[in-house]
C-alpha cells in the first residue's frame, strides 16, 4: 500500500464528516492521516472529535484578521506547515478565497447536502423539501473560485417524501454523506481521480479493479460505492 495521504479538515460545527473521515481510516478503508484540525469557531464541536482522537487541532478565528483573504492566507500557512496534501471542507461555513483555491489546485474536497447544481447556498435540505422533490442528496466536489460549484467527484441520491419536512430528509442526506465522503478521499489517496480538459472530474480504473456492489434499492450512488463503504 501506498503512504497514507496526508489531509487537514476544516469545519464550523459538530464535525460529523470528520467523525466518519476518522472511523474510516481507522477501519483500514481509508489510506489517509489527518495533519490538522481546523476550526473557525472555538465552540465546534468537532474540535472535541479531534482531541479524542489525538488529532492536533487549531481555532483560527476570522475575527483576529482585518480580511477574508488574511485569514485564508493564516490558514493556509498552517495547513502547508502541517504537510498536508489535500484540504476537506467538512461543514465549514465559511466561503474561501481564490488564493486557498489556488494553494490547493484541485486538492479541495467539499461535501454539500444536494445534488448540486440544484440548491447550492445554506440550507439547501429545507430548500429540497420546499421544492417538493421527489430525490435529493448529497455531493462531494472539488472547491473552486464560486459557492458550491466545481468537478463533481460523486453524488449520492435520497427518497425526498411529500410533506415530510426538513429533518427527516436531512437525517437520510448525512448517513449518506458518511459514506461518499471518505469513498472519495479513498479515490484522491489512490490517484484515481483526474479533472479532465473539459473541467470534469473522472474516476480511473483500479488495478486490479476493486469488487463492486449494487447499493441497498432505497439509495442510488454514481459511481458505485466500493465494497466497505
Amino acid at each position: 500500500m501506498s503512504r497514507p495521504l496526508p489531509i487537514a479538515v476544516l469545519l464550523s460545527g459538530g464535525g460529523s464528516n470528520l467523525q466518519s473521515i476518522i472511523d474510516h481510516i481507522e477501519k483500514g478503508l481509508l489510506n489517509a492521516c489527518i495533519k490538522l484540525v481546523v476550526s473557525n469557531d472555538p465552540l465546534a464541536k468537532g474540535l472535541e472529535r479531534a482531541r479524542k482522537h489525538a488529532i492536533p487541532s487549531r481555532v483560527i478565528s476570522p475575527l483576529e484578521y482585518a480580511s477574508r483573504e488574511r485569514h485564508d492566507a493564516a490558514i493556509v500557512e498552517q495547513l502547508q506547515k502541517t504537510g498536508a496534501e489535500a484540504v476537506c471542507l467538512a461543514g465549514y461555513m465559511r466561503l474561501i478565497g481564490k488564493a486557498f483555491v489556488h494553494s490547493f489546485p484541485n486538492r479541495i474536497l467539499n461535501i454539500h447536502p444536494s445534488l448540486l447544481p440544484a440548491f447550492p447556498g445554506l440550507d439547501a435540505q429545507q430548500q429540497a423539501a420546499d421544492a417538493g422533490v421527489s430525490f435529493s442528496g448529497a455531493t462531494v466536489h472539488f472547491v473552486d473560485e464560486e459557492l458550491d460549484h466545481g468537478p463533481i467527484i460523486i453524488q449520492g441520491a435520497v427518497p425526498a417524501y411529500p410533506g415530510e419536512g426538513r429533518e427527516p430528509l436531512a437525517r437520510r442526506i448525512l448517513a449518506l454523506e458518511h459514506r461518499i465522503y471518505p469513498q472519495a478521499l479513498q479515490w484522491l489517496a489512490a490517484d484515481r481521480m483526474r479533472v479532465d480538459e473539459h473541467g470534469l472530474a473522472r474516476l480511473l480504473p483500479d488495478e486490479p479493479r476493486s469488487a463492486l456492489r449494487l447499493d441497498q434499492p432505497a439509495c442510488l450512488v454514481n459511481p458505485p460505492l466500493e465494497t466497505g463503504f
